[in-house]
């Protein structure tokens, strides 16, 4: 009897179920918290309490349909041509931030308004780029091991991505982007000697942003990271008011509903410092659950990654974990004073529907990944 070998082969999968569930539960979360956090803001504001509800309602359900679409969508249509053209969009969007088109919010052009559209470039700049970057290093593998071919590109694209971003100015969007354009490229095979030279250049690029800062305001940020409470009615306002709203809620909260920060004290505590709204409400007990729900997304992206079946699946399902693990962290950074405060979103849970759509259509991507990952069978 001839011996049975058992080899590798690819098979259509109904996708990723628990990437699924965790990502919905923070969606579903968020919509909770977003109108816990902004009731008195919305308001305030807006005249009535569920404003920021029913548009946050709205992004979720809309964006659970987009990442319907884009786990349909066969991911290896994302390459070629429409990497190259998500990235032009994405330049162009970039550079009519500082135009008349830019839309200027508490000091920051990170909009531009497109008749009733309101569209945040920095959010498409991501997306591009990790589609851009996979594509880029899946084509020609050997592109990783030369500098003028594969990483001088980058540092350009880091470049002009990071330049036009802090124009803006949105430091948190640019390292996020920068961040996903390096662990795309160290996955793809980055000479540790180039990854070495890359941090380097990005930390004189720092060096340099903050000494070019004539109108003081990362200086003004840094020196609210560094002591909030020496001017609390000022600059150090917002962070002051995120750590009181954690230390005052402790280890099980205060209850859902009962946050005193959100109470005009937080500005639009519905955004980037909804985590602290959280811990008041909730607790720390909330903090660390949803963390562990972000370790478990991370930790099947990975897997995802692992599992693809060609390199530009792996690349792509790495670039998008990445950018998730970077934003949990620079969110969390930022509500506990552990670095300065910068506009960055938490995943699935903060109001905003660029942001919301964008992580549903990388989610898909993931999920679409999963259907056509390498398994065992005869």
């Amino acid at each position: 009897m001839a011996k049975k070998l058992r080899a590798k082969k690819l098979k259509m999968r109904p996708g990723d179920f628990t990437l699924v569930v965790m990502v919905l539960l923070l969606a579903i979360f968020g919509v909770i918290m977003v109108f816990s956090a902004s009731y008195y803001w919305s308001i305030d504001k807006h005249g009535t309490p569920y404003y920021f509800l029913i548009r946050a309602g709205f992004w979720v359900v809309s964006g659970f349909f987009i990442m319907l679409f884009f786990a349909m969508l066969d991911y290896h249509k994302l390459g070629g041509k429409f990497a190259i053209a998500m990235l032009i969009v994405a330049t162009i969007a970039l550079a009519l931030v500082p135009t008349p088109l830019g839309l200027n919010i508490n000091g920051a052009s990170r909009w531009i308004r497109l008749g009733p559209i309101t569209i945040m470039p920095g959010e498409l700049a991501k997306f591009a780029v990790i589609i851009f970057v996979s594509w880029f290093f899946s084509e020609k593998p050997e592109r990783i091991k030369s500098l003028i071919r594969g990483v001088l590109p980058m540092i350009f694209l880091c470049g002009v991505f990071g330049g036009l971003t802090m124009l803006q100015p949105n430091l948190s969007t640019a390292a996020t982007v920068v961040g996903v354009i390096v662990a795309i490229m160290f996955i793809a095979g980055l000479n540790y000697w180039y990854l070495g030279g890359l941090a380097g250049l990005g930390v004189f690029a720092l060096i340099v942003l903050i000494i070019s800062d004539t109108e003081g305001y990362r200086w003004k940020r840094y020196a609210s990271f560094l002591d909030p409470f020496k001017d609390p009615k000022g600059d150090g306002w917002q962070v002051v008011n995120s750590l009181l709203a954690l230390g005052s809620g402790g280890i099980f909260g205060l209850g859902l509903g009962k946050s005193v920060q959100k109470n005009l004290y937080l500005p639009e505590p519905q955004n980037d410092f909804i985590l602290s709204i959280i811990g008041e409400e909730l607790g720390y007990v909330a903090i660390w659950l949803l963390l562990l729900i972000y370790i478990v997304i991370i930790w099947r992206g990975i897997k995802i990654a692992m599992l693809a079946k060609d390199r530009f699946g792996m690349l792509l399902a790495s670039g998008v974990t990445a950018m998730i693990g970077i934003q949990v962290i620079f969110n969390v950074a930022v509500v506990t004073a552990t670095m300065p405060p910068t506009g960055v979103t938490l995943p699935f849970i903060s109001y905003g529907g660029n942001a919301m759509w964008m992580f549903m259509a990388s989610t898909g991507i993931l999920l679409n990944i999963s259907r056509q990952q390498v398994v065992e069978g005869d």
